[in-house]
């Protein structure tokens, strides 16, 4: 986690010397929230707009950009951490709308726009399908997050998953949140 939240840390206070909108996004988001913390990668979002600008001003700092085969995200390497520089999260465009929503938070050394709880479960929520329909981690997100999240909004937003409706009637099973 130290690597990642220096990294992170590299990454939003160059955006912001750039006047590039962005909110930390994924287990960064999830653990300045107070979620268990993430060793995967570093996820930003921000505008389609602002990618190429973003790529250019790290560049500037020695990160690395390369070609992701995927159309909603450009990536970055600090070293061995990866960056994730996302413009569309599960289908939904990254909009100064949705980058409002975005709370000014602690994250490690750096204080930056985090995504809001609800948005982090929408998210999270939409891309389970059966190939990534591990429920485990996101129980434990659920459950630490809980009171910050607006379930009615989750339900609504996720409404098309049927495992996003299975893990909903999960966390009403077990009493983590009321999604009904």
């Amino acid at each position: 986690m130290d690597d990642l939240l220096q990294t992170m840390t590299r990454v939003v206070n160059t955006l912001a010397r750039g006047e590039i909108r962005f909110a930390v996004a994924g287990g960064c988001a999830v653990y300045a929230r107070g979620g268990p913390p993430s060793g995967h990668d570093v996820d930003i979002f921000l505008r389609k707009q602002d990618v190429t600008p973003a790529l250019h001003a790290l560049r500037e700092t020695g990160m690395k950009p390369v070609n992701p085969p995927e159309d909603w995200l450009a990536k970055v390497y600090d070293s061995d951490v990866l960056v994730d520089l996302i413009f569309s999260a599960s289908g939904r465009d990254i909009t100064d709308e949705f980058l409002d929503r975005a709370t000014s938070m602690r994250v490690g050394s750096a204080v930056a726009p985090v995504v809001g709880a609800t948005d982090l479960m929408i998210d999270k929520l939409n891309v389970l399908d059966a190939h990534r329909c591990d429920f485990v981690p996101m129980l434990q997100i659920a459950r630490d997050l809980r009171e910050q999240v607006d379930w009615p909004e989750v339900v609504d937003q996720t409404r098309a998953s049927p495992y996003a409706r299975a893990f909903l009637g999960l966390l009403d099973d077990l009493e983590i949140a009321s999604t009904k």
